[in-house]
């Protein structure tokens, strides 16, 4: 194992060989601090079957670090600019292929089968801040990956992980529980990276959930009941629900429904949990 391109002034030196200069648009802060590389592979549980899916490669920090743990790492960046810098930082590896495209317009689950047939799949990424919580959406869509470790801005995370009744609670809160067991491992203050972010970021490890909780039908309505739940989150649950599912039933009968689950005629969507609006949501389903 080689000790990678780290620290403030070799990342520098690095960049400058090869003319490179950050781009605010596709939020590049790129880590120096190579204890996070080591921490983050570490705590993924990935070894030598899996094969990891990297979004955002930068300088190759983490990507050298999964390189050691891996099968194989596919990574995609969408800069063309950070090909002589990965040709250098990641010269030495022969289980890393990069990819240079826009991960969010690109076809996840042919990438993953074709790049890494046969293995476990993961992802393993310090996220673009800009793309987080499409990136994760499409990883989720794509139903091919045992976990997700990312950095995120710590706020994401925390509205991720979030109790249900606090202000960082929120649709994608659910969505994000639905399909797996999320868990902040750590936090990574901005002098990690270079350029420093504005703001502090966490390591986040998504595991998926083995079985589906509902049935596919089922489920389009669930999450029917999780977006009307949280469009007007200052409408009480009967008031948001009723936007939604008004012209298919009155609004009686969704108040019926609501008290039928033991909630309060009161009550906000942002107090319901995961269980709750699976059970709220069968009425609907029946209906």
């Amino acid at each position: 194992m080689d000790s990678g391109v780290y620290g403030a002034n070799a990342v520098r030196e690095l960049l400058a060989r090869h003319g490179f200069r950050f781009s605010k648009s596709k939020g590049q802060h790129f880590l120096i601090d190579g204890n996070i590389p080591e921490k983050i592979v570490w705590l993924s549980g990935i070894d030598g079957s899996c094969g990891v899916l990297e979004v955002g490669p930068g300088t190759g920090a983490l990507t050298s670090r999964l390189c050691d743990a891996c099968g194989k790492v596919t990574a995609v960046e969408l800069d063309g600019r950070l090909l002589p810098v990965l040709r250098e930082t990641l010269a030495k590896r022969q289980n890393v292929e990069i990819v240079f495209g826009d991960i969010l317009k690109m076809d996840i689950g042919k990438l993953v089968n074709e790049k890494m047939p046969g293995m476990r799949h993961h992802v393993c990424a310090n996220l673009p801040y800009n793309i987080t919580t499409p990136a994760l959406t499409a990883f989720i869509s794509a139903g091919l990956f045992e976990t997700m470790t990312v950095m995120v801005q710590r706020e994401v995370a925390r509205r991720i992980c979030a109790a249900p009744g606090s202000s960082d609670y929120g649709a994608f809160t659910v969505y994000a529980n639905y399909h797996t067991a999320p868990e902040v491992l750590f936090d990574v203050p901005p002098e990690c990276f270079m350029p420093r972010p504005g703001v502090w970021s966490s390591v986040l490890k998504m595991t998926a959930r083995p079985e589906r909780f509902l049935e596919p039908e089922h489920e389009t309505v669930f999450f029917r009941v999780v977006r009307a739940a949280f469009g007007q989150r200052r409408k009480t649950l009967v008031n948001a629900l009723h936007a939604i599912f008004g012209n298919a039933m009155g609004k009686d009968e969704i108040t019926g429904a609501v008290l039928s689950c033991g909630f309060d005629v009161r009550i906000r969507g942002e107090a319901l949990g995961l269980g709750d609006f699976i059970k709220l949501s069968d009425f609907f389903y029946k209906s």
